[in-house]
């Protein structure tokens, strides 16, 4: 694998979308465990809005419904067999 360079316009674009998933997970996460409402769980609602915001943004519903699909896919390989992170 090659290294990382900084000046290079593909790695630094990577960087940045590597950054902002995972901005947007911890940013999700920290709303989760301070969500004063236990009973009305947050991912279901920020998943959906997710949704919202990539159709606005002007993905069509084929885009979103198999970048979805292919992430729940994904999930049993990258978890493991775990339910959870430990």
């Amino acid at each position: 694998m090659a290294d990382f360079d900084p000046d290079s316009p593909n790695d630094a674009w990577q960087l940045r979308s590597s950054d902002v998933v995972w901005r947007f997970g911890q940013d999700i996460k920290a709303l989760h465990q301070t969500n004063p409402w236990p009973d009305r769980p947050l991912l279901p609602q920020a998943i959906n809005s997710l949704m919202t915001e990539l159709w606005d943004a002007g993905f069509s519903q084929t885009e979103i419904r198999d970048a979805f699909a292919a992430a729940v896919a994904d999930m049993p390989r990258y978890a493991a067999g775990e339910e959870q992170r430990p």
